[in-house]
């Protein structure tokens, strides 16, 4: 009885709602004149925009129209059914709300209802409908309505077919009808999903993936061989879909081997996870990769790929047919995928973890398990910029690529080469932005998520920095500074002030590298940021890729090889990881950990985008240990060559090829690790090589020049000899000192630490007594008397001051190239053997010389002449005040004996 009355109830409910519903229709026609509108019976799919916002969209008279399957994320209480003219961004804005129908519900999941037009708009008056938010001006979806009932429109523009890596042969198509609509969901994971509609009549199935996961991830997704009852991943027709590093959507056919990433054997065969056309050496590659792109885009941290694949494939080594009739078991995975590289020119997926599975599934049935739109925890796709005091900030303008918010003008703005990315700045720390956008694109940091302050909008904005006059161009850039304060909002936006939505959001954070950090500079190729603080013992090192990647490292080296690097990585349970290693190969089995000492480790990946930081010693200081990690040494006065290199993915144990970097520095930069600025030395500084030409020209020549002159041309007429050794001596003294301050003021200060300024050190003391020396000379002795003792002392001395002098000045010089090559990674063989020839040429020079004056001396004693090579010496002159009287007249005034004698000649009078 109770059954009965229950049934009843339920019964009178139902008739009472087809009552209602059948009223309610009946009035919404009406109201409505009964036209012959070529709109009625229109049918369309919602253009996803944002907010994974689908469904299909159908007028039902002049002035309705009925949702069904509608998925929404959050909307808001300034989101409204909005008509307007055109689907572009300057109708849009200019449109104007055509309903009363609310669209505040938290999430829209598979919602259908009918929506009414207000009572002064008509279908004449509308040709896009969107789903549109006032406050930003921003477009949630729409349908473009045309005067035909008979097709649907034409979905948008697929993507772009992608150029190089695995592509060949992977052609993309178009098909009728909004291409993230299908007959079928079924749910993978909690955020992986199945999408398909059948198209048996075509032998086609077409295959949507949806994913909330990370851009650098794939999605795949087959059919396993169908004679196995386990180990369905084995010969298993896989397709692996994802975005490449520009964003462009892809899709190719796999076949599975083994467990294991993708490579070759022995003998050059493929194995593993690989696309079909590495096992297949013909030229076709169509005949193998039978996937084929339909559509792709990345919204609000989900991944969507459209696809179609034969259910009949005429590849019958790599793909399995599929049957319509009955339950197939199929495999699906998630994880990173490796770029290509030089290894392979292919996107391969890496080990995909937990994140697997199979399903039982009969592509004929009707199955509809999911249940609203996938919810992203990280909806925002947009690059990171991480603003930097010591970086400027380069803004240009360019084509609109990954814009956050679409529609959007065809032109954006960009930060350091990246299209309007989300860029970050520290409370406090002064940035420096180099506008070069053109002359009609002027920046400011506004309140207004819109911008375009010049429209003059009845709107409330605060203007931060910049306005009209913060414009230039590449040629002639405007420089402006901007240091938010503690009373700055979280989040501003940067635009343009003459056009709106140009820009992007400013994300004002709390402390961060460039505070904890004394130093920063950007390496080679400007993805790499790279911050250090020295202590007296110990250096604080940071690293931070200007892009998103699975791992990041450095190296402290020219290359690769033979360098010594930093890894650091995010594990699956998000551990951050920081190891070190020596390289001496190519290969991951070059790679080989050590056991340093590093403190104060901490590795984070936000965005994709990884950031570690250690501590270490500067010198390990291992007491005699032989271990490779105790030559690691960092030498504060040496600039250090730094490299960087990313990849998909890394791991503690077990390297392979997988853990080979994907992009890498094309060469080391230089950082100069003393001074007080960032600075990045990319070759050879030209003051550096200003100060080693000037000191090879004062040691090398000035000074030998002018010993060889007071040794070898007394016999010379006059004071020839004595001009040219003063003259020499003072040059080479004055090129000396200018050498040493373009090197202290370009290294600023000394650094005792190398044999090369040792020497010089010693060089320049010896150089500096000669002068003073001289002035103090002593007396010459009366003709007829005895030598004084002080006046032989001084000569001994300074001749040999003088000699010895130049002897540390040329080691200072071998040193000095010694310098370059280990510092500056310079090739100095041609140099040093240049230098080396140099001197045999002198001292050749010296010991021809130093014969024919023997030689003289000889000849004289053996005719009792009085003329000796080199000692006419004029005993009445002063070194700095010579006389007048020629040599030929003062020998008149020695004696005979002392004429005769061979004397010891000082290196300089």
């Amino acid at each position: 009885m109770a059954n009965l009355q229950s049934i009843s109830l339920i019964s009178l409910g139902f008739l009472i709602y087809l009552f209602r519903f059948s009223v309610s229709d009946h009035d919404s026609h009406q109201k409505c004149p009964k036209t012959n509108t070529s709109l009625l019976n229109f049918t369309s799919e919602f253009v996803m925009v944002q907010h994974q916002l689908r469904g299909s969209f159908k007028i039902i008279n002049d002035c309705s129209f009925r949702v069904r399957k509608f998925d929404m994320l959050s909307g808001g209480s300034d989101v409204y059914w909005w008509g307007a003219v055109g689907d572009n961004y300057d109708n849009l804005t200019s449109g104007f709300v055509i309903s009363d129908h609310k669209l505040n519900t938290s999430t829209y999941k598979n919602d259908n209802f009918t929506v009414h037009l207000m009572s002064n708009v008509t279908w004449d008056d509308i040709k896009v409908v969107s789903i549109w938010k006032t406050s930003m001006a921003s477009d949630f979806g729409h349908v473009v309505l045309e005067e035909s009932s008979e097709s649907p429109p034409p979905a948008p523009a697929p993507a772009p077919a992608p150029s190089g890596g695995n592509f060949t042969g992977n052609s993309v198509i178009k098909i009728d009808g909004e291409p993230t609509m299908f007959d079928n969901c079924k749910v993978l994971s909690d955020n992986y999903r199945l999408r398909w509609k059948l198209r048996t009549e075509e032998n086609v199935i077409d295959i949507g993936l949806e994913g909330a996961i990370n851009v650098q991830h794939y999605m795949a997704f087959g059919w396993a061989d169908p004679s196995k009852d386990h180990n369905h991943m084995l010969d298993a027709d896989v397709a692996v879909t994802g975005f490449t590093e520009e964003g462009t959507p892809f899709v190719d056919d796999y076949y599975i081997t083994k467990y294991r990433e993708c490579t070759t054997n022995s003998d050059g065969k493929a194995e593993g996870v690989c696309p079909d056309t590495m096992y297949d050496d013909s030229d076709d590659n169509d005949s193998v990769n039978n996937t084929i792109l339909v559509y792709g885009h990345r919204k609000d941290g989900v991944s969507f790929i459209r696809y179609q694949r034969p259910l009949k494939s005429i590849d019958k080594k790599y793909d399995w047919n599929v049957d319509t009739k009955k339950k197939m078991t199929c495999i699906w995975a998630l994880g990173l995928i490796k770029p290509p590289d030089s290894n392979f020119p292919y996107y391969l997926p890496e080990n995909h973890g937990k994140t697997y599975g199979h399903v039982h599934i009969n592509i004929s049935a009707s199955v509809n398990d999911c249940n609203g739109p996938l919810d992203a925890k990280n909806k925002q796709d947009q690059e990171l910029v991480i603003a930097d005091k010591k970086v400027p900030l380069v803004v240009t303008s360019g084509p609109a690529v990954h814009y956050p918010n679409p529609p959007n003008p065809s032109k954006v703005l960009y930060i350091n080469e990246k299209p309007s990315p989300v860029l970050r700045i520290e409370r406090g720390v002064q940035v420096k932005f180099s506008i070069q956008a053109g002359h009609n694109v002027a920046f400011y940091i506004t309140s207004d998520p819109l911008g375009g302050n010049a429209t003059m909008r009845n709107r409330s904005e605060t203007v931060y920095v910049g306005g009209p006059e913060a414009q230039g161009v590449r040629s002639k850039p405007t420089e402006l500074e901007w240091a938010p304060n503690r009373n700055t909002p979280d989040q501003v936006y940067y635009q343009s002030f003459y056009t709106q939505k140009m820009g992007w959001k400013v994300q004002v954070v709390d402390g961060g590298l460039a505070d904890m950090y004394n130093n920063s500079v950007l390496l080679d190729d400007q993805q790499v940021t790279f911050f250090w603080t020295l202590s007296k013992k110990s250096i604080a090192i940071a690293a931070r890729g200007e892009k998103k990647s699975g791992y990041l490292a450095i190296g402290f080296g020219s290359e690769m090889v033979k360098s010594y690097a930093y890894v650091g990585w995010v594990d699956a349970n998000g551990t951050g990881h920081v190891k070190s290693y020596w390289i001496n190969g190519r290969n991951s089995q070059s790679l080989h950990p050590m056991n340093e000492n590093l403190s104060y480790v901490r590795c984070k990946s936000e965005n994709g985008v990884i950031t570690f930081e250690f501590t270490r010693a500067l010198d390990p200081n291992c007491d005699g240990d032989k271990k490779i990690e105790c030559k690691n040494i960092i030498e504060p006065t040496s600039p250090l060559k730094v490299i960087w290199a990313m990849g998909a993915q890394w791991s503690a144990d077990h390297l392979t090829k997988s853990n080979m970097h994907s992009s890498t520095s094309s060469k080391p930069v230089r950082v100069s690790l003393i001074r007080g600025s960032a600075e990045a030395e990319q070759d050879l500084r030209p003051v550096l090589a200003v100060h080693g030409f000037m000191m090879f020209l004062a040691w090398g020549m000035f000074f030998p020049g002018g010993i060889l002159a007071a040794r070898y041309m007394k016999h010379v007429n006059g004071d020839v000899w004595f001009k040219i050794h003063v003259y020499s001596q003072c040059s080479g003294l004055t090129i000396t000192f200018l050498g040493i301050l373009f090197a202290v003021a370009e290294l600023r200060g000394f650094h005792f630490g190398s044999l090369h300024v040792k020497f010089g050190v010693l060089t320049l003391l010896l150089g500096s007594i000669q002068p003073i020396n001289a002035y103090f000379r002593p007396l010459k002795a009366p003709d007829d008397e005895e030598p004084l003792r002080q006046r032989i002392v001084w000569e001994y001395a300074h001749a040999f001051a003088g000699r010895i002098a130049v002897l540390l000045g040329i080691a200072a010089i071998f040193s000095g190239m010694k310098h370059l090559g280990d510092r500056y990674g310079e090739n100095v063989g041609g140099l040093m053997w240049a230098l080396i020839v140099w001197v045999l040429a002198s001292v050749v020079t010296v010991l021809y010389l130093e014969f024919n004056r023997k030689t003289h001396v000889r000849e004289r004693n053996s005719r009792g002449g009085n003329w000796v090579l080199g000692d006419g010496e004029d005993e009445e002159s002063d070194l700095l005040s010579p006389s007048t009287i020629d040599g030929e007249n003062a020998e008149k005034f020695l004696p005979s004996s002392e004429r005769m004698e061979i004397q010891l000649e000082p290196l300089s009078r």
